[in-house]
């Protein structure tokens, strides 16, 4: 998996990119827990469900069904509190589903570990990306933190921190030539 460190900033380069100032301050709150609560999974090992189990690491809270349920809920009713209109919570929806997928879908450019369950509950496989430049880290901290924490972060910066950034920024150069043009039109009475 990407470490956390860069599965955080996925969710924080994506708030910049989205937010509006009329958003609840619990937005970055949710976009930070959505980029990583995938990982949460690993309290599966502490209860005893192995890693290639349906609910071991990268198993079924890695799945896009997991991620839309989620997304949904976090969305439509914990961003929805101060009674928002419900277009505005279908786009929190839609968004923070879009931040557990992007977790997932990092996680299967990693060149370890089983794979993903992408499509679980209803294909259980696990799946790689055909391309695996992200060196995976590891579950244990002591182990992140004793020498091997630097190179992983040098390969996420150049494959994943870049790449990304880049990808938002030129999203928010097209969002905004497509919003002048429309700008420029008048419906005729």
């Amino acid at each position: 998996m990407p470490t956390i460190i860069t599965h955080s900033f996925t969710g924080l380069v994506s708030g910049a990119a989205s937010y509006n100032k009329s958003f609840p301050k619990r937005f970055w709150l949710f976009s930070i827990i959505c980029s990583i609560i995938p990982d949460a999974d690993v309290i599966c090992f502490e209860l005893g469900f192995s890693y290639d189990h349906f609910l071991g690491h990268r198993g079924f809270f890695h799945s896009l069904f997991f991620a839309c349920i989620l997304g949904s809920f976090i969305g439509i009713l914990l961003m929805g509190v101060r009674k928002l209109e419900w277009k505005k919570r279908l786009f929190f929806a839609g968004y923070f589903s879009f931040l557990i997928s992007l977790h997932d879908i990092l996680d299967t450019f990693t060149n370890g570990g089983l794979g993903v369950a992408l499509l679980s509950p209803f294909d259980t496989a696990r799946y790689f990306s055909p391309f695996t430049p992200i060196q995976v880290s590891p579950i244990n901290p002591y182990t992140f933190f004793n020498g091997r924490a630097i190179d992983i972060l040098k390969n996420e910066i150049i494959w994943v921190w870049i790449p990304y950034v880049c990808i938002v920024l030129l999203f928010r150069y097209i969002s905004s030539r497509m919003k002048k043009k429309h700008r420029g039109y008048r419906l005729i009475d």
